[in-house]
């Protein structure tokens, strides 16, 4: 390999390496598409050099594959054999098991008992146990004594909103909770499935979903405040659900109830047994009972005060009293009379909960901009609700910027519409991110979705601008001043730490490139439209105002010496069509400049090399047809014109605009110098 090649192969194999950094400092220092093609060829060889090394390291080791092979194959058989082995064991105790209560029921038996249940119950859990080993993830639902199978199977789960299919499911049916299992993309080994939710089976309620063709076979699941809706393969599964979902609800309450009855006779039990000394800590609950005050008057009245406060709309004060309450409870032992009270005042708060999630909703009034969505995100997020209060402060803002933007009404003027546009947009989302950042100012968390809403924002920002400025088909000016105002408008988004715009560029290039590529055809076909009606005169501009202000219009170009190409009178020692062109293409070069930006840096610098080459193709077939001396010269004349005083100044300003010299128009120009004639040469441009 070269020295160059092993510098770079040194460079990618670098502990530090920094691909966004190299590539930064690549584009940098290349000079056009040319170095930046012949380092895509070294890092192309590279890696066909590395692949190669890699086969040949496969060739060099394929032996010690086989051989790795053949273990894991010998090993595979002997886990097979183990795990056979294992379960001839097992059926052979289980075997004794049953024989042993068959014929004897003293106290080895039933110890024997109590060491290996019965078969079926064994059985559910056993199914269970193999089938959450294909779950990523549900290896603790195992750990809850007792638990074991109900029903499972294949179901589809469908968006509550638009009723459209998200994603394939497994669902697992347990005596006391429900398991939602994804399926996996990539299966690996026995994985089959991820592990999404486990719902407790007294935590949701099952609703038959009425069949509306093509939507049938589907049944909820509420769980609040969310709702679930899944599909099963047909109307007969659907019905083994519902039914067996409410039948395992019931024999849970069930046996919960029975349980409980059990518990309540033993209290007695340890009254009459108080001679004991050594149930005094087993009494002590019975104390924390009671060293609980629940007396005071404003806890007794703290539902109702709840209720009071949300019919009026007194947020704060409903906060403010959960606040005090937990103050008070923080503590104190969890007793039964603090549970019934906690369970009174969570009613309430999933009350006062739904009210400001109601006030945040796009549906309430969208007047008063970002702050009249203060109250009820405080309220939120002192409810521990931050997630959601940030989700719904962005639904809302968002829904306030696109009905602005619609309500905005288009004008004539493009370029007063794109003011008003900017105007509404970039304060918009100037305020809300300054509001985001007074109510979210201790959840830093929140902030990854404030820059996702601000992008996804500025997506329907771009939207509604290339409506009206690229899909109108405005000129290439036009198209320049509104891109520069979007620009000055983004840069405000810097004061609050914001930065957008490359954003904006990425989402605008598709339309400027494709602008900037049209006006080029229409430049060329001006040109080549011009240059067949060129008879080769000098201009005559016929007033002497008309002579000014095309000396103003070339000065404006940075044209400085165009007075000595200017005649007595109002004549002009140059062709109407090298004067046209001339201001046609530093016209485009100003507007292309107006809109530049790295990613356009070969589009704008090809445009500019296609449009030189059709005038300087022009004038050098002139150079070689025309016989007539005196219009050879004056042809010459033109061309020098383009040599030495256009091109120059096109490089300069494109420097200037980009920072960086143009080397293929350098290119250009050496390749397009004139050569110095005799009137009766017929030598042409080189």
């Amino acid at each position: 390999m070269s020295e160059t090649g092993n510098r770079l192969r040194k460079l990618l194999e670098s502990p530090n390496f920094e691909p966004q950094n190299y590539v930064k400092q690549l584009s940098q220092q290349s000079d056009g598409d040319r170095d930046l093609q012949e380092h895509r060829q070294k890092i192309q060889n590279l890696a066909d050099e590395t692949a190669q090394n890699l086969k040949k390291n496969v060739y060099k080791n394929y032996r010690q594959f086989i051989e790795t092979a053949k273990e894991i194959s010998y090993l595979e058989s002997e886990m097979y054999q183990l795990s056979h082995i294992l379960t001839e064991q097992k059926s052979i105790m289980e075997s004794i098991t049953q024989a042993l209560l068959s014929t004897d029921k003293d106290e080895t038996s039933k110890e024997m008992q109590a060491a290996f249940p019965k078969e079926t119950e064994e059985l559910k859990q056993r199914t269970l146990t193999s089938l959450l080993e294909k779950v990523e993830g549900g290896k603790n639902i195992m750990d809850t004594p007792g638990r074991h199978l109900v029903y499972n199977g294949d179901l589809v789960e469908f968006d509550v909103d638009n009723m459209s299919p998200i994603q394939k499911v497994h669902a697992f049916l347990m005596n006391d909770c429900l398991l939602i299992a994804t399926w996996l993309p990539n299966r690996r080994g026995t994985v089959k499935y991820k592990y999404n939710a486990l719902y407790d089976l007294e935590s949701f309620a099952v609703v038959n979903v009425k069949d509306n063709p093509p939507m049938k076979d589907m049944f909820k699941i509420l769980m609040f405040p969310e709702s679930r809706i899944f599909q099963a393969e047909n109307s007969k599964i659907k019905k083994e659900w519902l039914e067996i979902l409410d039948e395992t609800k019931k024999n849970k309450v069930t046996k919960d109830r029975h349980t409980k009855e059990e518990e309540v006779p033993t209290s007695p039990a340890r009254v009459e047994a108080s001679t004991n000394p050594f149930e005094q800590d087993e009494d002590e609950p019975a104390g924390a009972e009671e060293s609980v005050d629940l007396s005071p008057e404003w806890i007794q009245e703290l539902p109702e005060d709840l209720d009071v406060c949300i019919a009026q709309r007194d947020f704060e004060g409903a906060v403010d009293l959960l606040d005090k309450l937990n103050e008070y409870l923080k503590e104190q032992p969890v007793t039964q009379r603090v549970k019934e009270l906690r369970l009174k005042v969570d009613e309430r708060v999933r009350q006062l909960t739904e009210v400001l999630v109601f006030e945040l909703s796009p549906d309430r009034s969208l007047r008063g901009g970002p702050k009249a969505t203060r109250r009820a995100v405080s309220q939120l997020i002192r409810l521990g609700q931050s997630t959601k209060a940030c989700e719904l402060f962005l639904k809302n803002r968002a829904v306030a910027v696109q009905t602005a933007i619609r309500q905005l009404r288009i004008e004539g003027a493009t370029l007063l519409y794109i003011h008003k546009l900017c105007n509404i947009f970039f304060t918009s989302l100037l305020e809300t991110a300054k509001e985001f950042e007074m109510d979210f100012a201790g959840n830093t968390g929140c902030y990854s979705a404030f820059v996702v809403w601000s992008k996804s924002a500025m997506r329907m920002f771009v939207n509604a601008f290339s409506k009206q400025v690229f899909d109108s088909k405005e000129s290439l000016s036009t198209a320049a001043e509104c891109v520069k105002v979007a620009k000055e408008h983004c840069q405000q988004l810097t004061e609050i730490g914001l930065d957008l715009t490359f954003t904006l560029q990425s989402l605008l290039v598709k339309d400027i490139k494709a602008a900037l590529q049209s006006y080029n055809d229409i430049i060329i076909e001006a040109t080549k439209h011009r240059n067949s009606e060129e008879m080769w005169r000098r201009m005559n501009l016929m007033t002497p105002e008309a002579l000014t202000k095309l000396k103003d219009e070339m000065r404006s170009c940075g044209i400085g010496s165009f007075e000595q190409y200017t005649g007595d009178d109002c004549w002009v020692n140059l062709s109407y069509t090298i004067v046209a062109f001339t201001k046609q293409m530093m016209s485009f070069l100003d507007e292309g400049l107006k809109l530049y930006f790295p990613e356009l840096h070969m589009v704008l610098l090809e445009s500019l090399r296609e449009i030189i080459l059709v005038a300087v193709q022009h004038v050098d077939y002139s150079l070689r047809c025309e016989q007539d001396p005196e219009k050879k010269a004056f042809i010459m004349q033109n061309a020098t014109f383009l040599h030495d005083t256009v091109l120059p100044v096109v490089e300069r300003r494109f420097e200037e605009g980009v920072g960086k010299p143009a080397k293929q128009l350098q290119d250009l120009r050496k390749s397009t110098r004139p050569v110095r004639i005799n009137p009766e040469s017929t030598t042409s441009v080189v």
